[in-house]
């Protein structure tokens, strides 16, 4: 079974998503970026990602691959594998365009995409969000989006291992 066209018609490679975006920029759309694990979806994230796609007119999900994520969270991470991390959230009304990127930042496919609008949360202070100083020199704004409190994809496994053991 093949995924719907909904889902596969945001899932890119960032060539592709480059040359979708510059499209979208030159017919005046705003371009709004925002990146993670999202290794367990969950309300915190929606929510997040809704506030996100409210910044701009076009929503783009950079999302950590597998490798990423091992060397950034550790051998025991992701829980969810890429592909299904990745078709989870383009099934996501608020997410237009998801991009996979095996770097432990998003710094060199922010430099690719040139998005107008970067948006991270607020467990996140303006020194500490990657690809601020960029979007800047190109004149764009960086966004810090409140913090949901009470969600956290590492809170759901430990409850999981707690429970299960």
């Amino acid at each position: 079974m093949g995924l719907p066209e909904k889902i596969s018609s945001k899932l890119h490679t960032d060539t592709e998503a480059t040359e979708l975006i510059k499209a979208f920029q030159q017919s005046g759309k705003k371009v709004v970026f925002t990146n993670g694990c999202f290794d367990i979806l969950h309300a915190g994230h929606v929510i997040y990602l809704q506030e996100a796609r409210g910044k701009g007119d076009l929503l783009v999900l950079g999302l950590n691959s597998d490798d990423s994520v091992r060397r950034l969270k550790g051998e025991n991470r992701p829980v969810r594998e890429e592909f299904d991390r990745a078709v989870l959230l383009a099934g996501l009304e608020s997410i237009d365009m998801v991009v996979v990127f095996d770097e432990d930042t998003p710094e060199i496919l922010i430099q690719k995409l040139k998005p107008d609008v970067l948006v991270k949360g607020g467990d996140y202070s303006l020194s500490e969000i990657v690809g601020a100083d960029f979007v800047h020199s190109i004149g764009g704004q960086v966004v810090i989006i409140p913090f949901v409190e009470g969600f956290s994809s590492s809170n759901i496994i430990e409850k999981i291992i707690q429970t299960h053991n």
